[in-house]
């Protein structure tokens, strides 16, 4: 099997690619940062599973470099089974007084990374028949809340993309996975000065990814909500 994982080398993407990777599945991973893919990339090759992995530097904001990603990966990996689209951006603020811009880099990072990523790699499932997508949500996609401003509006839109998509491939074999997490450790919770369990662990997120794999094909989990046992924050 053959995956895809964008945002891939932090948190809860880091996550995802380590679980998939144990269980021997090929994958795809992109950063904007190409010193820390090289590294995982290594990492993965140096472990003792048996897998392909590939990389691209890649900015998921950016449509073409969207698009090279996925030509990329189609060259490399002859079928796609498995998409997450992780790849997103969070930045703190009240709708009336961020910084202007803020709605648009995180409607392009947020939304278009997964439109855009997805629009190119479902022709490759809908040719197979088969295939299962992950578009990584947010409480924030459910619930507004202090300074998250336009964040929570990117969030929003992508769990309103996520049930377009599950309604348009029901049809043709192609599963679509909500997740929408809590508050996890990743690098946008760096420096809070908050013990380690009161947030949930990237780990957990990937574990709900593959309780989702693991479904018969006659079955789909459409929205997961997890969040910390001691509730928001």
């Amino acid at each position: 099997m053959n995956a895809i994982v964008t945002g891939s080398t932090k948190g809860i993407g880091k996550a995802i690619v380590e679980l998939l990777v144990s269980k021997g599945i090929n994958v795809a991973i992109c950063s904007r940062n190409e010193n820390e893919i090289n590294s995982f990339l290594k990492a993965i090759d140096a472990s003792s599973h048996n897998v392909k992995a590939i990389g691209k530097k890649t900015d998921m904001s950016i449509k073409s470099e969207v698009l090279e990603f996925a030509d990329f990966v189609l060259k490399e990996f002859e079928t796609i089974d498995i998409l997450v689209n992780n790849a997103g951006i969070f930045l703190p603020g009240e709708l009336t007084k961020e910084e202007d811009g803020a709605l648009e880099k995180m409607i392009e990072t947020n939304l278009y990374s997964a439109y855009h990523l997805t629009r190119a790699i479902v022709p490759n499932m809908i040719a197979n028949k088969s295939g299962h997508i992950f578009n990584m949500c947010s409480i924030a996609s459910q619930i507004a809340y202090p300074n998250g401003g336009s964040y929570s509006i990117s969030k929003f839109a992508l769990l309103g993309f996520s049930k377009v998509l599950r309604e348009e491939l029901k049809s043709m074999s192609i599963k679509v996975t909500s997740i929408l997490p809590g508050a996890t450790w990743s690098a946008s919770w760096e420096g809070v000065d908050l013990p380690k369990t009161r947030l949930m662990q990237a780990e957990d997120i990937a574990k709900i990814v593959w309780s989702a794999l693991e479904m018969s094909p006659s079955a789909v989990i459409e929205d997961i909500v997890i969040r910390p046992q001691l509730g928001d924050l």
